[in-house]
């Protein structure tokens, strides 16, 4: 088999009715002719640019490799752990639930889904819906729901550019339109759509409601400084996520202590720069492009070309608490 080396990913855009046909500034030279709501950058279906592999999908990649490629803080050693995106709502999104690993057992699928959202850009006045207002209860949120009433009873809080959001399974949430978010998740697609605002599309109450938490650890993760500066964004049981700003090259281990290795994800969100490890080829990487750096691959660095800012996630050697969040 070839060595594995830092992967370049192709997008894979997946269209959405809450999505839009404009995903500038991420993509301004990409067209389209139905709305785009989300680009998938790790998802099993994106396809190597670069290499001798170039051209094979990271799902069959993560199968052929396992742990060189995943690592051994992934919980599965041929499955790709981490599911990054950009999500594009210019509609609101449905109000849905996501499973976690205890209830996502119970029908039969591996895990849940944990996610976080890091808010790239926000208009004034831009929000999420994270849980339900306190004192709600989960018969409450389906006769809402009959009634066609279910956003009224959800926490609807306002997010700013540099924020990062919590979202463990079982929160209801929702996004309304005006912003762009980066989305760092299980690598898991079980959605359960609780209410679409009258929309045509199929709802899922019978599992999504037993999905339902009244209470999560959702909300924005409070952290020391500002959040537009570099540093961990969050640490949790399932994904660990930093934003780096190299002003010169900075060096970086896909060990994550003796023994323990994972790979790493980096999306580029301003600028550019190239991933350099040992023996490869140099990967220049720009605005919306993602590099998988596999376990293997060890030290390797990020180089600015003038400047450069990524965001890095990868699984923890060992998982870590919960975040500390508020509302």
């Amino acid at each position: 088999m070839p060595q594995l080396y830092p992967l370049l990913l192709v997008p894979e855009f997946s269209p959405r009715p809450w999505g839009t046909l404009n995903l500038a500034p991420i993509y301004p030279n990409q067209q389209f002719t139905e709305k785009i709501g989300e680009a998938w950058l790790t998802g099993d279906e994106c396809r190597v640019a670069n290499g001798p592999l170039a051209g094979q999908k990271l799902g069959a990649l993560a199968e052929r490799y396992g742990r060189e490629l995943v690592g051994e803080a992934a919980r599965e050693p041929q499955r790709f752990p981490l599911l990054a995106k950009f999500l594009f709502p210019h509609d609101k999104l449905s109000v849905q639930v996501h499973p976690d690993d205890t209830c996502a057992q119970r029908v039969g699928l591996p895990w849940g889904k944990t996610e976080c959202w890091y808010v790239l850009e926000a208009q004034p006045g831009a929000q999420v819906a994270l849980g339900l207002k306190p004192g709600t209860s989960r018969a409450q949120l389906e006769e809402a729901i009959r009634e066609n009433r279910a956003e009224d009873l959800l926490n609807w809080i306002e997010v700013h550019r540099g924020e990062m959001i919590y979202v463990d399974g079982g929160t209801v949430h929702a996004i309304a339109a005006g912003c762009i978010l980066v989305e760092t998740q299980q690598s898991s697609d079980t959605t359960y759509r609780l209410y679409d605002y009258g929309r045509p599309r199929p709802l899922h109450l019978e599992r999504g409601l037993e999905a339902v938490k009244e209470r999560t650890r959702a909300g924005k993760v409070q952290r020391p400084g500002n959040g537009q500066k570099g540093g961990q964004l969050i640490g949790s049981p399932f994904f660990v996520v930093d934003k780096v700003r190299p002003q010169q090259p900075d060096e970086f281990s896909t060990l994550e202590e003796p023994g323990v290795r994972s790979a790493h994800i980096l999306v580029a969100l301003e600028g550019c720069g190239v991933v350099e490890a040992a023996g490869t080829e140099p990967v220049a990487f720009a605005r919306g492009d993602a590099v998988v750096v596999p376990a293997s691959v060890g030290s390797y660095r990020v180089r600015p070309q003038w400047e450069v800012e990524v965001l890095r996630s990868r699984v923890p050697a060992r998982p870590l608490p919960e975040p500390v969040t508020s509302l």
